[in-house]
């Protein structure tokens, strides 16, 4: 089905670190083991997402012709049994909307959800945007996008956490304040109101965590002032929260808990030129440690550990077209 792929540039790239470490051993910072793009079909694929699934891998990201404008966007779903080999599992459309910045998740009843913008514009006019849903249960047969929430809010992410889905929407489009709402689901199509999120300025994309004592984390990226990251703790009924400021600047911010507790995150930094890194992250701020191959149109992480390993969807233009990559990262 599709186009099968091998992973192919820059395989097994070593990136500089304090200590370079053999296999299994130790390393004091972030090291990717190895890079690889996994896909470049269209002319421009972006906005990926990883998720593990029965005993695979699934990528879920954006196909169209520019990062804006053009062609409407598609969404396509590829699937490796091992990370290595890649195959197209299905591609969705909606005629005359633009399907962007899919994220996938698993439900508790153990299907498969994506959560998508779809915007529609006349020429290159925004007319309107309405998040969009689609349900499988085995990764390649979806159903029909379904709308979501009312027209103007961006649900971009969500997380579950027993038995109910958060995110957060976002209304951007306005001079000032993007005023933020944070929803909870059982079943991805009805929502319900939480609370608002007090984040200044045009506070967009948000990723939601949560961590062992079961507080709800929050990782905000901001278009306005300094434009600094902020990031939030909030615990059961997560209605009052606790801000701080970073001192980064990220795009597409995501962000992962591990089983120890150690959280890490990725997403766009803006301080030489745009790339894509990987750092600490924690209630007090973000620190980037390592930045991957990658430059120009990139960002929008999908991350999961898996063997040991940090594995990162993203997508980057520095060899060209914007193409999806896939990072194994060792970490500290």
């Amino acid at each position: 089905m599709g186009h099968l792929l091998f992973c192919t540039a820059a395989c097994f790239l070593f990136c500089n670190v304090e200590k370079i470490s053999a296999a299994g051993q130790e390393v004091d910072k972030p090291e990717v083991r190895s890079v690889a793009k996994i896909w470049d079909q269209a002319q421009h694929n972006a906005f990926t997402d990883l998720i593990r699934f029965d005993g695979g891998w699934l990528c879920v990201f954006r196909e169209a012709e520019r990062h804006v404008y053009g062609r409407d966007g598609q969404i396509r779903v590829i699937w490796s049994k091992d990370g290595e080999q890649w195959e197209s599992a299905a591609l969705l459309s909606e005629k005359g909307v633009d399907l962007r910045d899919p994220k996938i998740s698993r439900m508790p009843d153990g299907r498969l959800m994506i959560v998508m913008g779809g915007s529609v514009y006349d020429g290159q006019t925004f007319v309107g945007r309405q998040s969009r849903v689609a349900f499988s249960k085995d990764g390649r047969t979806w159903t029909a996008s379904q709308k979501v929430l009312s027209p103007g809010q961006w649900l971009w992410r969500v997380t579950w956490h027993e038995g109910k889905a958060y995110g957060v929407t976002y209304e951007s489009g306005a001079a000032g304040h993007w005023p933020q709402l944070l929803w909870k689901s059982a079943d991805g199509l009805r929502w319900e109101q939480v609370t608002m999120l007090h984040v200044p300025g045009q506070a967009g994309e948000t990723t939601l965590r949560f961590l062992g004592d079961g507080r709800m984390m929050a990782f905000v990226r901001r278009e306005t002032g300094n434009c600094f990251a902020w990031v939030g703790t909030s615990a059961a009924p997560y209605t009052e929260w606790q801000w701080r400021e970073t001192s980064h600047r990220v795009g597409g911010p995501n962000f992962i808990v591990l089983p120890d507790g150690q959280m890490w995150a990725a997403g766009r930094n803006y301080t030489d030129g745009t790339k894509t890194t990987v750092g600490r992250l924690s209630e007090s701020g973000y620190e980037p440690l390592l930045t991957l191959p990658s430059g120009g149109d990139t960002s929008y992480p999908g991350l999961v550990w898996h063997d040991g390993l940090l594995w990162v969807s993203y997508y980057s233009s520095h060899e060209g077209k914007a193409a999806i990559y896939l990072a194994k990262i060792k970490l500290p």
